[in-house]
């Protein structure tokens, strides 16, 4: 009997050791990634892969779509091609990207403004035209000898607006509380068994059965108990 109980506990030992364990999920990496953000307001977009060409900072919380990541550089695209929004295809600095495991519900900031041109002493002659009135794509902001621009488009060209204020914008924080790369993996709910943990309380059930059983099957009537 004892030689079949040592059998027994080897192949439950066995058979919990083939259980699979959990893997804890792994952080978003740039290379598995298509989405990064602008986790903070100093990501630069750039029309090539050298710092004079940066056009503007992306809007803080707003993301890039990531079409091949390099050391230095990371080939991206900002915004979507549905008029009057034109996507704009460039490179950001890889090291200031947070990439992240997901795809974000409202990646880009799609904002039109309205700028009002006057005329200085109300035009010539009081023409009608005297106070003027477009509207431009917001793309993103930058300061140049102290100067604040909005770089936009408008009628299929790019360029820069001066501006006195900073855009408000409403901020993006999906990154903040959907997956990323700082997060962890959640703990199991209190209270809950997993798959596994059930096998193995199964199991253990099972085994204490057998061995019961090998206990039960082995009692002989003592010399000395009742007849009937």
């Amino acid at each position: 009997m004892i030689a079949r109980m040592k059998r027994l506990i080897a192949l439950f030992l066995l058979l919990f050791s083939a259980l699979p364990c959990p893997v804890p999920a792994a952080a978003a990496s740039a290379a598995e990634s298509e989405y990064a953000v602008a986790a903070d307001g100093n990501v630069w977009f750039y029309s090539a892969e050298e710092e004079e060409s940066r056009l503007f900072l992306i809007p803080e919380t707003y993301y890039v779509h990531v079409l091949n990541v390099g050391e230095t550089y990371s080939a991206a695209e900002y915004l979507i091609n549905d008029p009057p929004y034109r996507k704009i295809v460039g490179y950001c600095r890889t090291q200031a990207l947070t990439f992240v495991d997901f795809v974000p519900a409202r990646p880009y900031l799609l904002r039109q403004i309205t700028v009002s041109y006057t005329l200085p002493e109300g035009g010539a002659l009081g023409s009608a035209f005297d106070s003027i009135e477009r509207d431009f794509v917001y793309y993103g902001t930058r300061y140049e000898k102290g100067q604040l621009y909005f770089y936009v488009l408008s009628e299929g060209t790019f360029g820069y607006i001066p501006a006195e204020e900073e855009l408000e914008f409403e901020r993006n924080d999906d990154f903040l509380v959907s997956a990323g790369p700082a997060e962890e993996e959640e703990p199991p709910a209190q209270g809950g068994l997993s798959p596994a943990e059930i096998v193995v309380i199964c199991l253990a059930c099972a085994a204490a059965v057998v061995c019961a059983a090998f206990v039960i099957r082995g009692k002989r009537p003592s010399s000395d108990a009742p007849e009937f």
